[in-house]
């Protein structure tokens, strides 16, 4: 495999997608000495067919605010591979969407969902509409104009879209309740339901839940106990809240979240009534963090700047992809960090990731550390498939074994000569290897 050769092509094809190409180039170096033992994935040209979508669907989303003015936003939905499952991934509504960020998504969610072993591929979807300062009247029009221009494409068996930044329980009610009507079925098309109509327990919070859960892991195979560990947060939506409730349960102490307008430090530890604020400031539709000082004075707000200048023990980017660079991840090295896992996607620059396995800080990606979300959207399919509901304690525990069967996965095709475990390249070639496999045994398709 020629990775340069691979990388001019496609930035020739797709100029300016930059999240995209990071996203492949990360792969592809990860998985150049496996592939090449494998002469028949080039026969197959494994590569060229899998780092391009199956297919994209772009529409306008026309609807009528409350003004009764006409809006238009832009809609995508990026449907990367089926190879191993119906196409999975959520649908993002934010201002900054745009189809190098799906497709970069898109094709995580590929090897992310290979690594939880249920039978998902990969997709993403969203739009620039952002649901901030909107009316409930507003997004639910929005919603309902979106999914008019989706629904023929989706389906239980054919493509299953989620919540993610942007789109909670509320939109998902929305699209989910145009699609019903639309589609004239009652089918589980969609996770992260509500409970009265499909939805699993413990979805809000399994994507934290997944993360703490694989970051013991990673402790654990280095003999360290998570217990009194101090860790830095950042974010404070459902991702942050579910890693901060898991990691204090499990003995840890949370000292900071964060938001667009800065970050908290805690020295005291953020537990109990603190995380419950933290739903209060999420749910204010201010999206800051800075009053959260004033609620508990001992605390401290840090205007413009990055929890990651902290001294920790454990480095946690909950919020947007590249959050964490290579300034960020020499402060915290040099502040003795023990353990960096993205709970985000792509939480960390491809230079800070580098400059961790290169100081062999125990360091895991996204599409590992993260997946416990889209796997318990996978229990919520099962569940809808068999007209059931599992009890919390149920899911959880399904959930948590996934979680150690992706980290033991990582450990296996991860570990090196020198006895350092580099989860990037483990968690690219157990899912890669998972879908090349699959995508020769069923042709060229």
């Amino acid at each position: 495999m020629k990775i340069d050769n691979i990388l001019s092509s496609l930035e020739a094809k797709h100029p300016g997608e930059s999240e995209y190409l990071q996203a492949v180039k990360e792969v592809l170096v990860s998985i150049e000495e496996v592939y090449n033992e494998h002469p028949e994935f080039e026969k197959h040209r494994i590569i060229e067919r899998l780092v391009e979508p199956d297919r994209i669907f772009t529409f306008k989303v026309p609807w009528v605010d409350d003004q009764g003015q006409i809006q238009v936003n832009i809609g995508y939905r990026v449907q990367f591979n089926n190879t191993i499952g119906p196409y999975k991934g959520g649908i993002r509504f934010h201002a900054s969407v745009n189809l190098s960020s799906l497709k970069f998504l898109g094709f995580e969610q590929t090897f992310k969902n290979a690594l939880t072993t249920l039978p998902m591929g990969g997709a993403k979807g969203g739009s620039d509409f952002s649901p901030k300062g909107k009316s409930s009247a507003e997004i639910m029009r929005f919603c309902q104009a979106f999914m008019l221009e989706l629904w023929r494409n989706i389906g239980p068996d054919t493509d299953v879209p989620a919540g993610d930044i942007g789109v909670g329980a509320r939109e998902i009610g929305y699209l989910y309740g145009m699609y019903k009507k639309l589609a004239r079925e009652n089918t589980g098309t969609f996770t992260g339901k509500g409970l009265e109509y499909g939805g699993s327990l413990v979805r809000p919070e399994a994507t934290g839940y997944g993360a703490l859960y694989f970051v013991n892991e990673i402790l654990k195979a280095k003999n360290i106990d998570i217990k009194g560990k101090t860790i830095a947060i950042s974010g404070f939506g459902n991702v942050a809240w579910g890693a901060a409730l898991k990691a204090v349960e499990l003995g840890g102490k949370v000292v900071t979240i964060s938001g667009p307008d800065g970050y908290i430090y805690d020295a005291d530890g953020i537990s109990g009534e603190k995380i419950d604020y933290m739903l209060e400031l999420r749910n204010s539709g201010e999206d800051i963090v800075a009053p959260y000082a004033e609620k508990y004075p001992n605390s401290k707000f840090f205007a413009g700047k990055k929890p990651w200048e902290q001294k920790v023990d454990i480095a946690l980017p909950c919020a947007i992809q590249n959050e964490l660079n290579k300034q960020d991840a020499e402060l915290l090295v040099s502040n003795s960090v023990t353990c960096v896992a993205e709970v985000s996607n792509m939480g960390c620059t491809a230079e800070a990731v580098d400059y961790f396995i290169e100081k062999k800080i125990l360091f895991a990606p996204g599409k590992a550390v993260n997946a416990g979300g889209v796997a318990t959207s996978g229990l919520e399919m099962s569940q809808n498939a068999m007209h059931i509901q599992w009890s919390a304690e149920e899911v959880d525990s399904r959930l948590h074994q996934i979680m150690i069967n992706i980290h033991q996965q990582c450990i296996e095709h991860g570990k090196e000569k020198d006895g350092y475990i580099n989860y990037v390249k483990g968690a690219n070639i157990a899912g890669f290897m998972k879908v090349a496999r699959a995508m020769i045994a069923q042709g060229v398709i």
